[in-house]
């Protein structure tokens, strides 16, 4: 999908590896809280494209999208607290400890953008 020039795409937010492949014991451990932050995710977008069909007014919308990216910023945070503790903190190795670190920061940068 294309918004402007920009090519945007779409991923399963409970789904988000890091590390490329590697098992993460937190989005398995921490699955319900996230799949119910993902299901309140997907009831706000669709609250804002109702809003959106009925023409209501732009404050309503605005409200409605910055409830949107608070619940994304809220998922993104609980979802990168478990990959640091799981993955950095709790990870012996510190070779991997490094891998990890320069892949959680190329992700945090590129979603800050």
């Amino acid at each position: 999908m294309y918004y402007g020039r920009r090519k945007i795409l779409y991923y399963p937010l409970v789904y988000l590896y890091f590390s490329g492949g590697d098992s993460m014991a937190h989005t398995t451990r921490d699955k319900s809280k996230l799949l119910a932050r993902v299901r309140r995710i997907l009831g706000q977008t669709s609250a804002l494209e109702n809003l959106i069909r009925s023409e209501s007014e732009c404050t309503a919308i605005l409200q409605q999208a910055a409830a949107i990216r608070g619940a994304v910023n809220g998922l993104m945070a609980a979802i990168i607290e478990g990959h640091l503790t799981d993955h950095l903190v709790n990870e012996p190795s510190l070779a991997q400890r490094k891998k990890e670190l320069d892949t959680v920061l190329r992700v945090v940068k590129s979603y800050l953008k």
